[in-house]
């Protein structure tokens, strides 16, 4: 089969390699559709992992074959593959802190070399653990694989708004209109909230507007919070959602949150990077800080369900 092979920094390859066997307890995927996340950019382009590797992990499929062992999913069943799947019983798992799982962190999925995914190539195994604890989702007639990709980058972002506790009405700021920007927009409106987005580029904030924000800015507009206070009344946003490492976004965040608001890092920043904060800040105006990393277990169905009835794509 043919794949796309990490080689080292900036070096992908596009190989013949084995098909990979199949264990009585593995599940074989044809590969249709495989989304490029921003996590795979990374590993290609900084030298985080040692080649060579085969990346890929928001992958819609076909069963291609099932080991011996295998009940309940049959060739040619159309899928989503999940590549994180926790192991439910170690202390992070017991409190719901799924993505700190070292079982959920190890990635199995795989089409060749050390596990990492596997996606960007013709076939991928699905190892037993995830197969037998909801790691397969079938695809449902009228859904294309395209749609389907997305079941796993919109738990990701569903977690983060859940997380954040955006309620109906709350006015929710996104900075970077890009692809889970733009999926925030879709999911706060999903919620009951008001999204209001900022960008660089022009086309992602028309696309923004489009998708259902109430309104977008130009992240370089030195009128941002003045704008954005205009749209609340004077408040400031309930929550803000950080779609993009960047300081200065974080600060201008900080400018447009409304006292006893919520700040959410999604977007993971160069470890080089420190933001000097006067701690005074997020007393006095009750500011909550926190983050969100990878998707949950418990939102699988809802992200899927997001994706096959709820019509965000």
């Amino acid at each position: 089969m043919k794949a796309q092979v990490f080689r080292g920094v900036n070096q992908l390859s596009y190989e013949e390699v084995p098909l990979p066997e199949l264990a009585v307890d593995e599940v074989l995927i044809k590969v249709k559709v495989v989304g490029l996340c921003q996590s795979d950019i990374k590993k290609i382009c900084y030298p985080l992992f040692d080649p060579p590797r085969i990346f890929g992990h928001e992958t819609a499929g076909e069963i291609a074959a099932v080991g011996a062992a295998v009940s309940g999913w049959q060739v040619g069943q159309r899928v989503v593959v999940l590549h994180h799947i926790p192991c439910m019983h170690c202390d992070y798992c017991l409190n719901d802190n799924f993505s700190m799982c070292e079982v959920y962190k190890n990635v199995t999925t795989t089409a060749g070399f050390s596990p990492s995914g596997g996606g960007f190539a013709d076939y991928v195994k699905v190892p037993g653990h995830i197969v037998a604890h909801g790691g397969l989702i079938a695809i449902p007639d009228g859904i294309t694989d395209e749609q389907a990709s997305f079941v796993e980058p919109t738990n990701c972002c569903l977690k983060a708004v859940i997380k954040a506790g955006i309620k109906p009405g709350q006015t929710v700021l996104i900075t970077g209109a890009g692809p889970i920007g733009l999926m925030f927009v879709m999911l706060v409106n999903y919620v009951g909230g008001r999204a209001i987005a900022t960008d660089l580029l022009p086309s992602r904030i028309e696309k923004a507007l489009t998708l259902g924000a109430t309104a977008a800015f130009n992240a370089r507009d030195p009128e941002l919070s003045t704008q954005i206070a205009a749209l609340t009344h004077g408040m400031g946003v309930d929550v803000s959602l950080l779609a993009v490492p960047s300081d200065k976004a974080f600060f201008q965040a900080l400018d447009c949150t409304r006292k006893g608001g919520k700040i959410l890092f999604f977007a993971e920043f160069p470890d080089q990077v420190e933001i000097p904060i006067n701690p005074n800040v997020l007393y006095r105006r009750e500011i909550d800080l926190m983050g969100s990393y990878s998707s949950s277990f418990r939102l699988q169905k809802q992200a899927a369900d997001i994706i096959f009835i709820g019509g965000l794509m």
